[in-house]
């Protein structure tokens, strides 16, 4: 009398992972998400590489959880993945508060951000 397994709630050819509670906002998260929709993987792992922004190399730990849950966990083609989907959504905020003039404070908020990633295989075309 075990737990019933849970359906996939992904079709056959996609795989995902899910990265929580990256230290960066949203806004500024989603601007390297949006560097990687819609490419193949390979391509989104070089731009991952060599991009300037911090949270870039946990972006690209991301993107390569999903592939290997795609290769590993559902066999999936490497060779054939596309970055399918790539959202970012808010996590919780820290507010803190810093000392400013005349006895008053500053509000500093220290954003927090989730990251989805979904992998799918396209059928290559046969040239």
């Amino acid at each position: 009398m075990g737990k019933r397994a849970r359906e996939r709630d992904l079709p056959e050819n996609e795989a995902k992972a899910v990265a929580r509670m990256l230290r960066v906002s949203p806004q500024k998260l989603n601007l390297v998400a949006q560097l990687i929709r819609g490419k193949k993987v390979s391509t989104a792992l070089a731009d991952l590489q060599f991009s300037q922004k911090r949270i870039a190399r946990d972006v690209k730990k991301c993107l390569e959880s999903a592939i290997a849950n795609a290769e590993n966990n559902h066999d999936l083609d490497v060779d054939d993945l596309i970055v399918a989907q790539a959202h970012v959504g808010k996590a919780l905020v820290l507010k803190r508060f810093t000392p400013r003039g005349r006895g008053r404070m500053g509000r500093i908020f220290k954003p927090f951000a989730n990251l989805t990633i979904v992998v799918r295989q396209v059928e290559s075309k046969a040239a």
